[in-house]
């Protein structure tokens, strides 16, 4: 197994009009964060990031989602303006999901997290520093 490297981070900090507003109990921010950094939230929107799925490819995409809950994930996220829904006028009809430009903005933030999370998760997990 190949040895890792030591990284000493830099330490990052909140933009000063926003370092105290965060934490704050009432702060809208905390509602954002929750419907982006839930575990459904992520994956959907990463998956987005690839291109336009249908419904059923999210549900493949992202296994293990319930119907119930991609369905309120998405709803959740289009309320948000962060993804698109086009229902296509077919027979049979189909719903096609992308994101907004706002999305983008977001998983371009969210992928390199996910990368990070996948890339350490087993020396995380097995209790590794």
């Amino acid at each position: 197994m190949e040895a890792k490297t030591l990284r000493i981070p830099q330490l990052a900090h909140l933009p000063a009009d926003s370092a105290d507003g965060v934490f704050q109990a009432g702060c809208p921010s905390r509602t954002v964060l929750d419907h982006i950094t839930s575990k459904w939230g992520v994956l959907i929107l990463v998956a987005l990031s690839e291109g336009e799925h249908r419904w059923s490819d999210l549900r493949r995409r992202a296994e293990g989602i319930s119907e119930k809950m991609l369905a309120q994930t998405l709803k959740t996220l289009e309320r948000d303006g962060l993804v698109l829904r086009k229902a296509q006028p077919v027979i049979p009809p189909h719903v096609d999901y992308s994101l907004t430009d706002r999305g983008h903005e977001l998983t371009a933030l969210l992928v390199p997290l996910v990368t990070w999370a996948y890339d350490n998760a087993d020396d995380i997990l097995d209790g590794q520093p």
